[in-house]
């Protein structure tokens, strides 16, 4: 930038570190242009981080809360009041499969006592078929009923619904595609942490 004292040549005078810096009130000079100092520039804060693990987690937990919400009003729409969302999960888990309890529990990530519960229930409401071995009851074979098959049905008949208000157009689908390979990245992550690593928090 120019330095220039204040008489030679008309205009604002401003302080600047070298001396006084004249800004001319006009931007010509005997004809020829003069170049004006370009304005000061704001300063711009740091972007924060825009999504952090623990608000994953805790967007991942409203969503299954709804989701389990949104899943109760369907079984009630469709008459269904002797299961609950968990156990018709448990119902696609098995899906066409001939499973033995062990494969059920390795498949959904059960906690044993928990798929105890819910096979039971789904045996006594008619939804699951189940084969105990005579020589060994743990090695029982579980298999969907007809019942089974035709509430899976049902549910997929909802859940059809609920997918063309999520997916309206084809940059939506992909957006879906990109949130479900995400998620199966996390659970991967997740996984392999609680089986080969150690958690972060000391």
């Amino acid at each position: 930038m120019e330095i220039r004292n204040d008489n030679d040549l008309p205009g604002l005078t401003q302080a600047h570190p070298a001396g006084r810096v004249t800004v001319p009130s006009s931007p010509f000079r005997d004809g020829v242009p003069v170049s004006l100092p370009a304005p000061p520039q704001p300063e711009t804060a740091a972007e924060p981080n825009a999504v952090t693990h623990l608000d994953l987690l805790r967007l991942i937990e409203r969503v299954h809360r709804r989701s389990l919400d949104l899943f109760r009003v369907d079984l009630t729409r469709l008459g269904i009041e002797d299961l609950s969302p968990s156990q018709v999960m448990v119902l696609f888990t098995i899906g066409t499969d001939d499973l033995s309890v062990r494969d059920l529990i390795d498949r959904g990530y059960y906690l044993g006592s928990n798929a105890s519960y819910n096979l039971k229930r789904l045996v006594e409401t008619g939804y699951v078929d189940r084969n105990a071995s005579q020589r060994d009851r743990r090695s029982a074979r579980i298999r969907l009923s007809q019942k089974g098959r035709a509430l899976c049905e049902q549910v997929r008949a909802a859940d059809e619904a609920y997918y063309r208000s999520v997916v309206r157009d084809e940059e939506e689908e992909r957006d879906l595609e990109t949130t479900f390979r995400t998620l199966k990245r996390l659970e991967q992550v997740w996984s392999n942490t609680l089986r080969y690593g150690e958690s972060q928090i000391l």
